[in-house]
């Protein structure tokens, strides 16, 4: 029985994650719950699976990972607030079920310092086809990590049709229903960015031995390339509670937690190279991680700030990338890495995007 504290259960990591606990109760237990703001969704949550121990907020839930006792925490908060629960979760000796990508990306080696080995597990599904593949062979057998992109709403759109598109437009996904943030990011392309620095931080392989490509159909979910040539790829079709179920009790596998794929009816799936004129925040973030330090603080913090402004209508959409860069190239850091520098990095980054906002 794995004892587990979901935080971020109100979003959809969270709640996908209830239900997988929910359909296996033999195998899961939830003993803590933290949502953002929710707190009717979340006091409902914590009848229906009768947890006694709640929390509100990211610092409430940094107290609750320390507190309660448990053999996971996977932590499905959305942006670099997730930082805390995540080296708290670490130093209690968790293990660390991990969908905020801002937590790792941004506390860099902090977070990795602090982690024994396995003890993270990747629940991005970019992230998890990974690890498993990774089950084929041995560290030093892998030549190359191939992320996919489903290429968003705007797949194939030049940078002048990428002008004119609207919030509500970058809301509307092919293939994955996501919050605000990340779902804009999947437009962008900014979150396959921040999954090559992820994978860079699971899996120690250089940046240039990272590579994304552009998959539609969301069924092949990431391969690893192998030095005899072989390529070991991940596929099912497009469902989270997947690669959260591996989470929750790696490298276990939960039965009937997603649909297989029918290999009696025909299939096409498609790769292409990604458009890096249209999509430049793919190279932009192998800039920002062979750069390290306090620079993917700033870069996700940036991001941050111009996201909000777009959708608040004060920005166009191709602002977004254009403002994190202006702010990533006028970065200067100061000293060495620590929880003090990141704040205050982060806070001059929201600072410095904000002013470039408000001067267009």
């Amino acid at each position: 029985m794995q004892r587990v504290i979901v935080l971020g259960s109100t979003g959809s990591i969270g709640t996908q994650a209830l239900d997988v606990i929910r359909a296996n109760p033999e195998r899961f237990e939830v003993v803590g719950l933290a949502a953002g703001s929710n707190r009717e969704m979340l006091d409902g949550q914590a009848i229906d699976f009768r947890v006694e121990h709640t929390a509100l907020g990211a610092d409430a839930a940094e107290q609750l990972v320390r507190d309660v006792d448990a053999d996971v925490v996977l932590n499905g908060i959305t942006g670099s607030v997730g930082l805390g629960p995540t080296l708290a979760a670490l130093r209690a000796g968790r293990t660390l079920a991990l969908a905020n990508k801002e937590s790792l990306i941004v506390g860099g080696d902090l977070v990795k310092s602090l982690a024994a080995p396995g003890q993270i597990v990747p629940v991005d599904s970019e992230h998890s086809a990974i690890a498993q593949a990774l089950l084929a062979g041995t560290q030093h057998e892998v030549r190359r990590l191939v992320l996919t992109a489903s290429g968003g709403p705007f797949r194939g759109f030049t940078r002048e049709q990428l002008a004119r598109v609207t919030p509500a437009q970058a809301l509307a996904h092919p293939t994955w229903n996501m919050g605000l943030v990340v779902t804009t990011n999947s437009a962008t392309l900014m979150n396959k960015g921040l999954e090559i620095i992820e994978a860079h931080l699971l899996f120690d392989v250089e940046y240039d031995r990272i590579d994304a490509v552009v998959h539609p159909q969301s069924v092949v979910h990431s391969m690893v390339e192998f030095i005899d040539g072989s390529t070991i790829a991940q596929a099912s079709p497009p469902d989270m509670r997947l690669p959260i179920s591996l989470g929750l009790d790696w490298p276990n596998r939960v039965a009937a937690v997603g649909t297989p794929i029918d290999w009696t009816v025909p299939h096409s799936w498609t790769f292409e190279p990604l458009d890096t004129n249209a999509f430049p925040a793919v190279e932009l973030a192998k800039t920002v991680g062979r750069k390290g330090g306090t620079y993917p603080a700033v870069f996700n913090a940036a991001n941050e700030q111009a996201v909000a402004a777009f959708h608040d209508g004060r920005i166009g959409f191709l602002d977004i990338v254009d403002t994190v860069l202006r702010v990533v190239e006028s970065h200067e850091p100061d000293g060495a890495l620590t929880l003090d520098s990141l704040a205050d990095a982060e806070r001059w980054a929201r600072a410095a995007a904000d002013r470039l906002i408000a001067a267009r």
